[in-house]
């Protein structure tokens, strides 16, 4: 029995768009992903400007945003899989964002008399 050996070579993502409620990615074989983004908690708690820093990381096989420590694969999403990440973890990352932040003592500068 003959078998055919199938090369396949997995599509990698060329862009990411993030809107309020979808993740879409357009993949090097010519194919858009739109995923919702109720699948990844961190993209949805993050403001607009956090979603637009992202950047491609293995050659296109995943996307990571630094600001949030997001990390997403491309085989994931093509297999239709939302975020693995615990809820503890989740909630533990959620409860850094809203800590409240040390306010810095104000600095008096005297007026300067001549």
């Amino acid at each position: 029995m003959n078998t055919l050996a199938i090369e396949t070579i997995a599509a990698t993502a060329e862009s990411v768009t993030v809107t309020d409620d979808t993740l879409t990615v357009d993949l090097s074989d010519g194919r858009s992903l739109a995923v919702p983004l109720d699948w990844f908690p961190r993209l949805i708690h993050a403001t607009r400007a956090e979603r637009k820093h992202w950047r491609l990381i293995g050659r296109g096989r995943g996307i990571h945003w630094d600001l949030l420590d997001e990390d997403i694969s491309i085989d994931g999403l093509l297999a239709g899989k939302p975020s693995g990440e615990s809820q503890a973890s989740f909630q533990k990352w959620l409860a850094t964002r809203h800590a409240p932040r040390t306010k810095r003592p104000a600095i008096r500068r005297s007026a300067s008399r001549r």
